[in-house]
C-alpha cells in the first residue's frame, strides 16, 4: 500500500490512525484508573498545560475501555488558548497529534461548549 501526502502536506485520517495504531504498540499498556487521579500516561502534559495557567477539566491518558481512545487533555478558553496549549506542549516536546475545537450535545438535544481537546500521539511516562 502506497501512501502519499496530500496538496497540503497531511496525511488521510485512516493513515494517521494507522500510524497512532503502529505506535500504540511500541508504548508501555496503559496504566489501571484510579478515580480522582491524574492517569499516569498523561500526568506530564496536564502538568505543563496547568503551569501555564490553561484550565483543564478533564484528561485520559486513552487506551481502549478508558474516556479517550488516545491521550487526550479536555480544557476551557477562547480561541487563542487552544494555539498557546499547542505552543505550550511543543516547547516541552510532548507528542502533540492534534487539536479540536468540540461542542458535545446534551441530552436534551442542546449544544454545550465550544471547549478544546488536545491529543497526543503516545502517552508520555
Amino acid at each position: 500500500m502506497e501512501v502519499r501526502v496530500n496538496t497540503r502536506g497531511l496525511l488521510p485520517i485512516h493513515v494517521r490512525r494507522l500510524k497512532s495504531q503502529i505506535e500504540a504498540q511500541l508504548e508501555p499498556p496503559p496504566a489501571p484508573s484510579v478515580p480522582g487521579e491524574i492517569d499516569a500516561g498523561i500526568r506530564q502534559a496536564v502538568k505543563r498545560l496547568q503551569e501555564a495557567g490553561i484550565e483543564t477539566y478533564e484528561s485520559c491518558e486513552g487506551s481502549n475501555g478508558h474516556s479517550y481512545t488516545e491521550p487526550t487533555v479536555a480544557f476551557y478558553g477562547d480561541s487563542r488558548t487552544g494555539l498557546r496549549a499547542v505552543a505550550v506542549c511543543l516547547d516541552y516536546g510532548l507528542p502533540v497529534l492534534s487539536l479540536r475545537r468540540t461542542w458535545d450535545v446534551l441530552n436534551s438535544n442542546e449544544l454545550t461548549g465550544p471547549h478544546w481537546e488536545i491529543t497526543f500521539r503516545r502517552r508520555m511516562l
